[in-house]
């Protein structure tokens, strides 16, 4: 069988776990339900959803943990980075987490759903007020220049990577 490209990869913080998507996806959105907020540490899980055909772990695999009756989440059991959503119900698609994309900004909600649990802070118009500035412009607990970045790049990297020495 020929070699598919990936139209997207992703993966945890850490680079234990990474996935492709070979297709691109047909669904997504934000959700704001309280499991969601919950499973994600934030005011909403946003997701993009692919068939499970187009859709491969290509180093590791994730813990999962079964939120409710009806479907189960994955993570990287070493860092914590929600990856993977799904529904038992529709078992030929997961939904990945937008945000462990390595370019997470090439794919936009387009629905969001859970909407009673959105917290009032949390519309458009609310965030839009708010003032804003980049990384360490307000100062940081730690000089940025000296950080050692321990995150694994945004990109597909060779199986023996690792972090620099602490």
């Amino acid at each position: 069988m020929p070699e598919r490209t990936p139209f997207h990869t992703g993966g945890c913080q850490c680079g234990a776990v990474r996935y492709a998507l070979y297709a691109a996806p047909e669904r997504t959105g934000i959700c704001f339900c309280r499991m969601c907020q919950k499973a994600v540490g934030g005011p909403f899980f946003a997701w993009a959803s692919v068939p499970v055909a187009d859709f491969a772990w290509t180093r590791g695999a994730p813990a999962t943990y079964r939120s409710s009756s009806a479907a189960t989440r994955g993570f990287c059991a070493a860092c914590g980075t929600p990856l993977m959503f799904r529904y038992d119900k529709h078992p030929d698609e997961t939904d990945v987490s937008i945000g462990s994309l390595d370019r997470p900004a090439d794919i936009a909600p387009r629905v969001a759903l859970g909407i009673e649990s959105r917290p009032s802070w949390c519309d458009a118009v609310a965030l839009a007020a708010l003032p804003t500035h980049r990384t360490g412009e307000l100062g940081s607990p730690e000089d940025l220049t000296r950080i050692v970045n321990f995150q694994h790049p945004d990109h597909d990297t060779p199986t023996d990577w690792r972090p620099p020495a602490a």
